[in-house]
């Protein structure tokens, strides 16, 4: 099946040219996204992607396009897709801009694309050799700048795996390219604190909520809590590994390194929570900023 794709305000034929060669997300990466589950066809969880988008283009700068026109856009994608649709991907640059990493004037770029691609059914990973910058101007923002990321998958496929594991420049666990790691250990279900570096991510959010709803024993560490030491401390089963992402949902790191890992009992319960309470709730609600 051809991608869907919304760009200009209307659907476009597959293969038709939808950006000017000059757009500069395209010549310099300046742009956000969101990748967003379809479940039974309706877009997983869109009112928080849609959230999130916003926030990253504050960071960054950029003007947001409209709510309302995204989820027209959203919604017309998915009617042409006619229930075959698995994601959808939100896309907005800052439009034309010269040659050089300053913006133009725009207007921004917006497009919309729907795929029916398979969901993720296991991830094997790999400690990557590169770190995440936690202080840089990107850290937490959801940008089309995946360079460094395509680098690190590629690495994780010449190892056979098809995720990579990262570190801060501390030394800290971080995340992985396209997800955020949850630890089983000594009892207690762990994720690395925003501080790291790590995508504020939509479903380790939602993991949070509902398993505290659910009265798992689940929290965000402290700073520097969890070292790189702990892929150690799961390659010797004394811990336990889960990725969180929109398209893989809560799932079991089946191997690190080359080697078999077991699944953990608590993260097991995690993803049935999960799973159970996104079947129950297609459109979670934005949480209220402090």
């Amino acid at each position: 099946m051809n991608p869907i794709v919304w760009a200009g305000g209307a659907l476009r034929e597959p293969g038709e040219p939808v950006v000017s060669a000059t757009d500069h997300g395209l010549t310099v990466g300046d742009g956000i996204f969101e990748t967003i589950a379809v479940r039974d066809g309706v877009p997983f969880a869109l009112s928080r992607h849609l959230a999130r988008l916003e926030y990253s283009a504050d960071r960054i700068g950029l003007a947001a396009p409209e709510v309302e026109q995204v989820r027209d856009a959203v919604a017309a994608v998915l009617k042409a897709g006619e229930g075959a649709l698995t994601r959808i991907r939100v896309t907005v640059t800052s439009g034309e801009g010269p040659m050089g990493s300053a913006r133009g004037s725009g207007p921004a770029t917006l497009i919309v694309t729907g795929v029916a691609a398979p969901r993720p059914r296991v991830c094997h990973a790999v400690r990557a050799p590169w770190k995440r910058n936690e202080r840089s101007a990107l850290a937490g923002v959801k940008s089309t700048s995946y360079a460094e990321n395509v680098v690190m998958v590629e690495y994780a496929r010449s190892k056979g795996a098809d995720e990579a594991i990262l570190a801060n420049t501390y030394g800290n666990l971080c995340e992985g390219t396209a997800t955020n790691v949850f630890v089983e250990r000594d009892g207690e279900i762990l994720t690395p604190p925003l501080a790291s570096g790590c995508l504020a991510g939509i479903t380790r959010g939602l993991a949070l909520e509902w398993a505290v709803r659910a009265a798992l024993p689940i929290r965000v560490t402290a700073p520097g809590e969890l070292t790189m030491a702990v892929l150690d401390e799961a390659i010797e089963g004394r811990a336990h590994l889960a990725v969180t992402s929109s398209t893989r949902g809560v799932q079991h790191v089946s191997s690190l390194d080359g080697t078999e890992l077991l699944p953990g009992a608590l993260l097991r319960k995690l993803s049935a929570v999960y799973e159970l309470a996104a079947e129950k709730d297609a459109d979670p609600p934005v949480p209220h900023r402090r």
